[in-house]
């Protein structure tokens, strides 16, 4: 009996053991990937990355470098230089959670030899840290993102070795996208990559951005070997192309299905124009030189029975209040427009190319040939046409007898339209360079002066204090006035 009931058991275990073997396999569902591939990543960090930027120009740069003000501001405000700390948390805390998906990106990538993916994955990490470093200066990087190895404080990088590193990714990233054809898996939404034509584009983008970080930091030429590389660059176009038409710009291009929308496409009319108008600094100037790209950008208002465009002061005393559609805002379109996903132009490359010039690299053109191109090349961009005497003006036209300092200012100047969406580049220009001039407006404080860098969040003195009082200390401060690295002197 006792040999029975062992047996029954015995039998009772097999028959479980064998209907349980395979219910992971039926456990399964088919429709779910096991593994995930880069291309799943990299639409959502390139959509949310850009979307992070576009919202930096019109929430921050725009109204700091004097291209549009708000109607009404009791207090403070960014165009009477205060930058309140809501605009360093929500930066900061978006940056470095963007930058765990281009951590992610570049490793599945590496396990399957995707070398086109790990090339793009360092080209937007070496993008995105440079806007995070040069707003605030020292910042977590070789240390970042590391919570699984158990580093929940990390140590700020000094901005000088963030800068080498960020240079040695772009050189690496150019060299693995030469090693590649095509994007496998798909998922770029910047260049829509299908074939070698795609990564080519990417590996001018590349380039052009490296251009643009080695001219951000030309006061330490020396120091690290700035002109060096720049010559290296501008020599050999086989190895490193360059931008060179606008269908080269590094553009997300919103297509307008789901979910990736123009992020402005449902604003409301009073957050996005009754709201904001632009300042007399930019409309005067579009208005005195007929610059067309005003017909793209603002709206007209009637004033004695005539369209026009018109501006208010930036930096206003705070008892000043300007009516409802009394002044130009932004023009509807751009709430939908598809091209509004700016990270870098080619109008902006032929500005880097013009000043290079200007400072005796050899670029292949004189300075006005470069001028010229960036200034066409940022009208065919905004889809208007040059008018045939714009370059001639006065304000705009680069003589041969213009000191340094004047030709400079003229090709900045440019370039701060250029940047029209383009992130913080027009405040970041306006530090290297003193340029464009701005009027000061009557109601910013005395105390306050032209802001230098975006103070660390309030959060991080009880989170990290150590790490963050030593790079405080490195820097010299932690406040709007504190110089980065490369700004001094």
């Amino acid at each position: 009996m006792k040999n029975m009931i062992f047996k029954l058991l015995a039998f009772s275990m097999f028959w479980v053991s064998s209907c349980t073997s395979g219910f992971d396999e039926l456990n399964l569902d088919p429709n779910r990937p096991t593994k995930v591939f880069p291309g799943v990543m990299l639409d959502q960090l390139q959509y949310r990355l850009v979307n992070s930027s576009i919202g930096r120009a019109r929430g921050f740069s725009h109204e700091l470098m004097q291209v549009s003000a708000p109607r009404m501001s009791i207090n403070n405000g960014i165009h009477r230089y205060f930058i309140e700390p809501n605009n360093s948390a929500g930066f900061w805390d978006n940056h470095y959670a963007l930058m765990t998906d281009a951590e992610d990106i570049y490793r599945v990538a590496e396990g399957l030899d995707a070398k086109a993916y790990m090339g793009i994955a360092l080209t937007l990490k070496s993008w995105s840290y440079s806007l995070l470093t040069d707003a605030f200066g020292d910042v977590p990087y070789r240390e970042a993102n590391k919570v699984e190895t158990g580093i929940l404080k990390p140590s700020f990088d000094p901005q000088r070795e963030i800068y080498v590193d960020l240079l040695k990714n772009l050189e690496l990233a150019n060299e693995l996208l030469s090693q590649s054809n095509t994007f496998v898996y798909g998922g770029d939404l910047i260049y829509e990559t299908n074939g070698p034509n795609g990564i080519l584009k990417w590996r001018k983008f590349t380039n052009s951005l490296r251009l643009r970080m080695l001219l951000r930091i030309f006061s330490k030429d020396g120091d690290i070997n700035v002109s060096q590389q720049i010559s290296a660059i501008l020599s050999n176009s086989t190895k490193y192309p360059l931008m060179e038409s606008i269908a080269d710009n590094a553009i997300l291009r919103y297509p307008g299905s789901f979910p990736f929308f123009n992020p402005y496409y449902n604003a409301r009319t009073l957050d996005w124009r009754e709201g904001t108008y632009y300042s007399e600094y930019f409309i005067d100037w579009l208005n005195r030189n007929n610059d067309p790209r005003k017909t793209v950008w603002a709206t007209t208002v009637l004033e004695n029975g005539e369209k026009v465009y018109k501006g208010i002061q930036s930096g206003y005393p705070s008892n000043v209040e300007y009516t409802v559609n009394s002044h130009s805002s932004y023009r509807d379109e751009l709430k939908i427009l598809p091209e509004l996903g700016i990270i870098m132009t080619y109008a902006e490359l032929e500005f880097i190319k013009a000043e290079l010039a200007l400072r005796g690299f050899s670029t292949g053109a004189n300075i006005e040939e470069h001028y010229g191109r960036g200034i066409a090349a940022s009208m065919q961009q905004w889809k208007v046409a040059l008018p045939s005497d714009y370059i001639d003006q006065g304000e705009i036209r680069i003589n041969g007898e213009d000191a340094f300092d004047q030709k400079l200012e003229k090709i900045i100047q440019q370039k701060y339209f250029a940047y029209y969406f383009n992130d913080f580049q027009a405040w970041f220009e306006k530090r290297r360079t003193g340029f464009p001039v701005l009027p000061r407006g009557a109601g910013v404080p005395v105390e306050n002066q032209f802001p230098s860098r975006i103070t660390y969040p309030n959060y991080l003195q009880a989170l990290n204090p150590e790490n963050l009082q030593a790079a405080v200390a490195r820097m010299g401060g932690d406040t709007q006035d504190t110089k980065v690295w490369w700004e001094k002197k």
